[in-house]
């Protein structure tokens, strides 16, 4: 018998429905699921989705790199992740905990190989609004214990129910990573504003009505409405809604920005972080 997990506001509407999915591109233990070139200009202000699966093999590790006007958010469903990064935060990141990096102007970071083991997770890029692409960069690691939960959704940003993060999303934003067992039903009814939704399944398969598997991403109409999810098998999977990003996608190779002149401007302090870097025998 199944079980239905909902919050206390939850909506009889009818589902939207289903109009891409991908399998990405796997190198290794990191499946591109998103990038600013394809999904990221449907999917604005979510940018970029990467999902990393070790398979209690070797992890990758990621060596000093740049970003600039967009912000990161690093999901640990299993394992954990070391972390380094030039706002002067280090350490290691364990499973249910959450890496926030908001660029703004210029930030470099690196991370890989936690404890031995398999080690599981997202990272997520969302494109900044203009008033915070050249701002001041950010840096927050949360643990586990930190992150608010609502029924089998753990919200890494914006709110859902009666819960909220502790991360100020840089625009209206829900980002949750869900659990649920075999036979157990939730549904998901995003504000109303939120025209964009999509999920990545990072373990198991659900229903949504059509069976999605472990390692896709779907992307669904921009509908009233939201969608209802029963796990054929037990399954983690992230969700994402949001108003959608108003502004161009100005790419340069680590940045993101809404202008010409503002990514000239991100890229100018990237390099002078990275002067700095060098002086300091970092690189």
């Amino acid at each position: 018998m199944s079980e239905t997990l909902a919050p206390p506001a939850a909506r009889a509407t009818a589902d939207r429905r289903m109009v891409f999915r991908s399998r990405g591109r796997s190198h290794g233990a990191i499946t591109r699921l998103m990038s600013p070139a394809d999904l990221g200009e449907v999917l604005k202000p979510f940018v970029f989705l990467d999902l990393f699966d070790n398979h209690a093999d070797r992890f990758p590790s990621f060596g000093f790199h740049p970003h600039s006007g967009l912000a990161t958010l690093t999901y640990v469903a299993e394992g954990s992740v070391s972390y380094e990064d030039t706002n002067g935060a280090a350490g290691l990141l364990r499973g249910g905990g959450v890496e926030w990096m908001r660029a703004g102007r210029g930030v470099w970071h690196c991370g890989g190989a936690g404890e031995p083991g398999p080690t599981r997770g997202f990272q997520l890029w969302l494109a900044l609004p203009p008033h915070l692409e050249l701002g001041p960069s950010q840096s927050l690691y949360l643990d586990a214990a930190s992150i608010p939960v609502m029924g089998p959704a753990r919200v890494l940003l914006g709110d859902y129910g009666f819960a909220a993060s502790a991360i100020k999303a840089p625009a209206s934003i829900s980002y949750l990573a869900v659990t649920l067992k075999a036979g157990e039903t939730w549904r998901y009814d995003p504000p109303g504003d939120h025209a964009v939704l999509w999920l990545a399944l990072g373990k198991g398969a659900i229903a949504a009505p059509e069976i999605l598997e472990q390692g896709e991403i779907v992307v669904f109409d921009r509908a009233a409405g939201g969608v209802s999810f029963t796990a054929r098998r037990d399954a983690e999977f992230v969700i994402g809604s949001a108003v959608p990003h108003p502004h161009r996608l100005v790419l340069g190779h680590y940045s993101v920005h809404t202008s010409a002149q503002a990514l000239q401007a991100g890229e100018a302090h990237i390099k002078e972080i990275h002067r700095s870097l060098l002086s300091q025998g970092r690189l």
